[in-house]
């Protein structure tokens, strides 16, 4: 299990998550829904996330959501992210799309 910390706007959540878990679910799980939820599967790209510390793995997404260059920038979707080690992440408010 690896400690991630979720920023949205000037509020840090906490909470774990482990490497065969995506962020979105583990989350949901320890009850953090600042995140925008879509169809948490990689398609839709609402759950839209920068990781600016830490290790990851992206799973498979569409390319219509996450261009090369949002992947260079760390850009990745909640729904298909799995932490490598503890990360810290900043997520839109809730509602606010693709913008960070």
């Amino acid at each position: 299990m690896h400690n991630i910390t979720l920023v949205v706007g000037s509020s840090e959540k906490h909470f774990r998550c482990g490497e065969q878990e995506d962020i979105l679910r583990a989350a949901m799980r320890a009850g953090v829904f600042d995140i925008p939820i879509g169809c948490c599967n990689g398609g839709c790209g609402m759950c839209k996330v920068l990781v600016v510390d830490g290790d990851f793995e992206r799973g498979l997404c569409s390319m219509a959501v996450l261009d090369d260059s949002d992947r260079e920038q760390r850009y990745s979707l909640a729904c298909k992210t799995y932490p490598k080690t503890g990360i810290r992440l900043i997520a839109p408010f809730r509602g606010a799309g693709k913008k960070i």
